[in-house]
């Protein structure tokens, strides 16, 4: 499952021999990241989770790749249906776990579960079309701690945690990630992020602050955070080319946008994998 680690440091992530055995026929949306994607949405609202995705997967013969969501304390789907239909307009399957309790991610990860069993069902809308072999953990506060402690599961590929709380020890994941924070985010002080980001020099992690955002900013519709999310997650599940530039290499677009971001940093290991080819 560690493709996305072992092509980048050895081979690069995201060459076109992996973007067309995993995107199919999805198709691009050039560098637009924030802008809805080129398919309409489901939302399926069931008893454990609620699921976003393409309205008719794959049309294009296309697999789907998947996200499973963690909320914040208190929180449901719902909360952050923009973002996450956002994301499903892009191509991806979101399976969001309903808990307001997530920070140990067993919903999250079962949802990759009822998926499998789903993707194997001949009776099932799911079946043949989902991407299992690409997968990410991503979500918000607690849920942001549950997606750093989500990536345990040796399915997943990489981590998106916003805002994550404390509760997770980045030590046991083995992927690539990406944390955010928010600039003025009096909840989970953008410290406590970088700390996560410090404690990940095993693998691959970028860290992100949003310019001027609170704890809140990243709900509905994902504001600032909706861009940069998706660029990470089109590149690392669909191996996009259009985004490797937006984070990796020394001409790294977002390393130089300090309209959208007042802190940035690439460990080590991110700054190993090459930017895009002129």
């Amino acid at each position: 499952m560690l493709l996305a680690v072992v092509t980048a440091l050895n081979a690069a992530p995201g060459t076109a021999a992996a973007a067309e055995e995993t995107t199919g026929a999805i198709p691009s949306v050039g560098t637009d990241w924030g802008s809805p994607g080129p398919y309409e949405v489901d939302v399926d609202i069931e008893a454990v989770h609620t699921f976003y995705h393409p309205r008719n997967m794959g049309q294009r013969g296309e697999l789907h790749p998947v996200i499973i969501w963690g909320n914040g304390t208190g929180a449901v789907p719902g909360i952050y249906s923009s973002l996450l239909r956002h994301w499903a307009s892009q191509g991806f399957i979101v399976a969001a776990a309903n808990t307001p309790t997530s920070n140990f991610a067993l919903s999250m990860r079962a949802g990759i579960d009822v998926l499998e069993h789903r993707n194997a069902d001949s009776a099932s809308r799911f079946h043949g079309k989902v991407d299992l072999d690409h997968i990410a953990s991503a979500g918000h506060s607690q849920g942001g701690a549950a997606a750093i402690n989500a990536a345990i599961d040796p399915r997943v590929d990489t981590a998106v945690p916003i805002q994550p709380g404390p509760l997770a020890d980045p030590d046991l994941m083995d992927e690539p990630v990406f944390y955010l924070a928010g600039q003025n985010d009096l909840t989970v002080w953008p410290a406590l992020v970088k700390a996560f980001h410090r404690d990940s020099d095993h693998v691959p992690s970028v860290y992100g602050e949003i310019r001027g955002a609170g704890h809140l900013a990243s709900i509905g519709d994902g504001g600032d955070f909706r861009a940069p999310t998706t660029a990470w997650l089109r590149f690392w599940l669909l191996g996009d080319e259009n985004a490797r530039g937006m984070f990796f290499g020394p001409g790294c677009t977002y390393c130089a946008d300090g309209d959208l971001f007042s802190g940035w940093d690439r460990n080590t290991k991110a700054q190993q994998i090459p930017g895009t080819t002129p």
